[in-house]
């Protein structure tokens, strides 16, 4: 009576040695297609070494000195096209590229050391700080790129990698899932983020978030953490997003972004209730903008967003982003007022650019005034456009600040036009610097700025 049972545990035995087999097979190819990704994503990850003037905190004095900085970015173009973080690139005046050695070379590198990169000079093609994303341009050839997928078809739990160089170590790679597949940080802001528990720290900012086909998904941007180290929460400008800001970028230096003069509101349940609406979800409008495109086309505060375009609108986020897209379009708006159903053509403006848009056109070291502590450009036909309308068409503007000379809070701010310096007209950047320089260190100096449609005089100490 106990051999039909002996055999029954032997039979046991034996299906779960080939059960436990299987098991191993199936590790071992995943082990092996993990290798896959990252030797296809690696030799299209850069480490990105960055120059920026900064504030010498330990001479007791505000001088400045170049300080050196770090960070990630990815190949999308073989031409020699690099995405990685506005914030990597910061202020630089130099910012240069350590590219992976081609593939030829690391397939006959025996050593599990792998080659050393060249380091390369690179040229920032353009800045859009609202992203946080920057295009450098170098000029090798034939480079390993990365494909940009879809950022909207993400789904939460789904694998994904992100590549960089955290606290300098090039081209590590970390594995986790997309947490959340859009992420708001803030309430009604336009930006999302892909969420990840894949480990990313100082270093990784401007590297790939890729999936599991080796597709770039997202830039690595940011984490929140306590201790500044990775916590597991890590977020991503996702590739979409990233796309478009890299493509009008390309094209033309710069990102245009679309405004109808409203502001949208995502409804929600005790809005619907404190209004009294008969929906509790949707876009409302909470304001127009006088002589805006959206006043001309008869929307009203208190209006609800229906459909863009024939698509229907769920939240403010999705009104906003779409609008953003189509700068100089007329779009087509369906709405309800009260219990009316209306539709209105709305033309798209092109919304005001970025003072700190001038950043991207810093890249020489005569930009750098050390008395002030700033970065100035001259007042020019590149310059202006990016400026509200002035009183003059000459000076030079402030494009940044590198450190705060005076320590008043009625320093320099980036787009301030600087007219005169101790009641010398300042034209230009050379006469900014030829009025400064018989002043001496420590004098005081009175300085007629524009700031904001306004003129005012700043007294500042010359370091």
């Amino acid at each position: 009576m106990l051999r039909p049972f002996r055999l029954f545990i032997f039979a046991l035995t034996i299906s779960a040695q080939g059960f436990g087999q299987v098991q191993m097979r199936a590790l071992a190819d995943l082990s092996r297609s993990f290798e896959q990704i990252a030797e296809e994503v690696g030799p299209a990850v850069v480490q990105i070494v960055a120059r920026s003037p900064a504030a010498d905190d330990q001479s007791g004095v505000a001088l400045l000195k170049d300080q050196q900085s770090s960070g990630s970015g990815v190949i999308v173009d073989s031409a020699g096209y690099i995405l990685t973080n506005a914030h990597v690139v910061g202020l630089a005046r130099q910012v240069q590229v350590l590219v992976p050695v081609a593939g030829e070379s690391r397939a006959a590198a025996k050593s599990v050391i792998k080659p050393a990169g060249k380091l390369v000079r690179a040229q920032v093609i353009g800045v859009d700080r609202e992203t946080d994303i920057a295009v450098l341009k170098i000029a090798e050839k034939g480079l390993r790129a990365l494909r940009f997928g879809d950022s909207e078809a993400l789904r939460q739990g789904q694998l994904a990698f992100a590549f960089g160089s955290p606290y300098g170590l090039e081209n590590s790679v970390t594995m986790g899932v997309v947490s959340s597949p859009a992420r708001q940080i803030r309430p009604d802001q336009p930006m999302i983020y892909v969420q990840t528990d894949a480990s990313i720290n100082p270093g990784n900012s401007g590297g790939p978030l890729v999936d599991v086909n080796g597709n770039l998904i997202g830039i690595n941007t940011f984490i929140v953490s306590s201790s500044g180290a990775n916590a597991g929460v890590g977020f991503a400008a996702p590739s979409n997003i990233i796309r478009s800001v890299y493509e009008q970028i390309k094209k033309d230096g710069r990102v245009r972004r679309g405004q109808i003069g409203v502001q949208a509101q995502t409804i929600t349940p005790e809005l619907a209730q404190g209004l009294k609406l008969e929906r509790n979800y949707g876009v409302i409008v909470g304001d127009v903008s006088a002589g805006s495109p959206a006043e001309a086309a008869g929307i009203e505060v208190k209006d609800i967003l229906l459909t863009l375009n024939g698509k229907a609108l769920e939240n403010a986020r999705q009104f906003g982003v779409n609008i953003y897209r189509r700068a100089g379009e007329t779009v087509t708006i369906e709405l309800i007022r009260g219990t009316e159903k209306m539709t209105k053509q709305v033309a798209v403006t092109e919304r005001p650019r970025d003072v700190e848009q001038i950043l991207s056109l810093v890249n020489e070291d005569n930009d750098l005034i050390p008395q002030f502590g700033v970065l100035a450009l001259d007042l020019d036909a590149k310059t202006t456009p990016l400026l509200p309308p002035l009183r003059r068409l000459s000076g030079a503007v402030v494009a940044g600040v590198v450190a705060s000379p005076s320590g008043r809070s009625d320093a320099f701010y980036a787009g301030d036009v600087i007219y005169s310096v101790n009641d010398s007209k300042v034209t230009s950047v050379a006469e900014l610097r030829e009025g400064l320089r018989a002043v001496k260190r420590g004098d005081p100096v009175a300085v007629q700025i524009e700031r904001i449609g306004q003129l005012q005089f700043l007294v500042v100490e010359v370091q």
